[in-house]
C-alpha cells in the first residue's frame, strides 16, 4: 500500500509539473490597456580618437482602446498621452516636449498637437503587429496645419517626425516588447525564439530567446536574451540631410511580469548594449564622409500604469 500511495504521489508530481500553458493576449472590447516606458541611452561617439557623450532620455505614455475583435486579431485605437525627448550634449539639453507651453518651441508645439489622436493598429493574440495605419497622415496633417513655416522646412520636420514616430518605427519598437508570445503551450523553464525587426534609425534584425521562469499570483514571468545586427545591406538613414549607414551588433536582456488574465504587460526591464560603427557617406555638408565609432547603452522600463 505505502508503495502504491508513493507511486501516486509521484504520478501526480510530474503531472503538475508537466502541465501546459499558452501566454498570450486576452483583451476585452471596449477596455483601453497603457504602457508607460521611460528609456534611458548613453552613447559614446568617437570623434578625431576623442570620447563625445551623448545622453538620450525618452518617456512615452501609449493608450491602446480595443474597438473591435476579428479571429484572433485586435482592432485598437491607440494614441499618444504623453511625450517627453531630452538630448543631452556638450553641455546643452535639447528637450521635446508634449506638456510644454511655449508657442515658441516648434517641436514641442507639434507633439503637444500629436498627442490624444488615434491611429488604427492590428494586433494578433501573439503581440505580432499585422499592420499600423493613418499614423503618418495624422503626422502629415499636423504638421501641414503648423502656421508660418515654410514648406522646405515643413518636409524635413515630417521627414524626423516619420522617422522616429512612423508606422515602421512603431510597428518595430512596440513588438519589441509585445510579440513575446509562445505559438505553443509552454512550462515552466520551456524556451521559445522570436525575431523582431527594429527600423529607427536603421533596420536592425533582433532574435531573442524567451522562457518562462515562473507562475506566481496572477502573473508570467519571462526572461528574454537577445541578439541584434544592424542590417549590412540595408539602405543608408537620412539624419539631418545626411546619409548614414549602420553597423552595429548587440545584445538584450529582458526580464517580464506579464498579467495571467489579459496577457498585458504589468512590468518590463530590458537593458540593450550595441557597438560598432556609423558611416556618414560622402554629402554636401561632409564631401569626405566619415566613419564614427559607436557604443550604445539603453536602460528601458515600463509599466501598465
Amino acid at each position: 500500500m505505502k508503495h502504491l500511495l508513493f507511486l501516486i504521489a509521484i504520478l501526480f508530481i510530474n503531472s503538475s509539473f508537466a502541465q501546459k500553458t499558452k501566454p498570450e493576449l486576452n483583451l476585452k472590447i471596449g477596455e483601453t490597456y497603457f504602457i508607460l516606458s521611460h528609456a534611458s541611452s548613453t552613447i559614446t561617439q568617437t570623434l578625431n580618437s576623442q570620447p563625445n557623450n551623448l545622453n538620450l532620455m525618452f518617456s512615452y505614455k501609449l493608450a491602446f482602446k480595443v474597438i473591435g475583435i476579428t479571429e484572433d486579431v485586435y482592432h485598437m485605437e491607440v494614441s499618444y498621452q504623453d511625450v517627453d525627448m531630452r538630448i543631452q550634449v556638450a553641455g546643452q539639453t535639447i528637450e521635446i516636449d508634449s506638456k510644454k507651453k511655449d508657442t515658441t518651441d516648434v517641436p514641442s508645439t507639434i507633439m503637444a498637437a500629436i498627442m490624444n489622436k488615434p491611429f488604427d493598429v492590428l494586433m494578433s493574440k501573439n503581440g505580432k503587429v499585422k499592420s499600423v495605419e493613418h499614423i503618418e497622415k495624422m503626422i502629415n496633417s499636423v504638421i501641414d496645419e503648423f502656421p508660418n513655416t515654410d514648406q522646405t522646412k515643413k518636409q524635413q520636420v515630417k521627414a524626423q517626425f516619420l522617422q522616429s514616430f512612423g508606422a515602421d518605427a512603431f510597428k518595430g519598437s512596440i513588438e519589441m516588447i509585445s510579440a513575446i508570445f509562445p505559438d505553443a503551450p509552454v512550462g515552466k523553464s520551456d524556451k521559445w525564439t522570436i525575431n523582431t525587426i527594429l527600423a529607427s534609425p536603421a533596420n536592425a534584425e533582433v532574435k531573442t530567446v524567451y522562457q518562462l521562469t515562473d507562475i506566481v499570483n496572477n502573473a508570467y514571468l519571462i526572461h528574454g536574451d537577445g541578439t541584434m545586427s544592424t542590417e549590412h545591406n540595408g539602405k543608408a538613414g537620412v539624419i539631418n540631410g545626411m546619409p548614414m549607414k549602420y553597423n552595429l551588433t548587440g545584445s538584450s536582456i529582458t526580464d517580464i511580469k506579464i498579467d495571467k488574465k489579459t496577457g498585458w504587460i504589468n512590468e518590463l526591464k530590458m537593458k540593450q548594449i550595441m557597438t560598432g560603427s556609423i558611416d556618414v557617406q560622402a554629402n554636401p555638408q561632409l564631401p569626405s564622409g566619415m566613419t564614427i565609432p559607436m557604443t550604445f547603452n539603453t536602460d528601458i522600463v515600463n509599466s501598465d500604469k
